[in-house]
């Protein structure tokens, strides 16, 4: 199974005594690919993490979301998500999902395409007062950004 794609403990231990229900089987097996050093859920999560952030542009709120997912120790998600933005700050993959996103709008920019292009950027991860930041200093998008508060993306009421 670890030669097709990289586990964290819980989710190897899961899928084991799924497959085999002899779980002091599956035990011994997980501890000894821990002493062996196949399986450590640091550097599986920094490595999902930067691959997630690097790869797919995703904010820190959507890594924790991934790495909970992949049931990777708590102790461990924080550390990982900070390693993840030490080469590419998150200001930076921001402006880059923006600028993806922005190539995909047709303008002008109304103001049902402004909320969809922030709730998308909310679902990536990014922080909301970091998105309005971003899109405010975007001169194409000044007009209707400037309308928009942090509290707006946070509601659904117009759609």
């Amino acid at each position: 199974m670890l030669a097709r794609r990289p586990y964290s403990i819980a989710e190897l231990r899961q899928a084991l005594e799924k497959k085999y229900s002899k779980s002091d089987q599956v035990a011994q097996a997980i501890a000894r690919l821990r002493e062996l050093g196949y399986l450590d859920d640091r550097k599986f999560a920094e490595q999902y993490a930067y691959s997630l952030a690097q790869n797919r542009n995703f904010g820190p709120h959507r890594l924790r979301r991934e790495l909970k997912a992949k049931r990777v120790n708590y102790e461990e998600i924080e550390s990982a998500v900070e390693h993840a933005y030490q080469q590419a700050p998150v200001q930076a993959l921001l402006e880059q999902a923006l600028a993806k996103k922005l190539r995909t709008i047709r303008l002008p920019l109304t103001r049902g395409k402004f909320h969809s292009l922030c709730q998308s950027l909310l679902r990536l991860g990014f922080n909301a007062g970091d998105i309005i930041k971003a899109v405010r200093s975007r001169p194409e998008l000044q007009p209707v950004a400037e309308d928009v508060e942090v509290v707006d993306l946070d509601t659904n009421s117009e759609f």
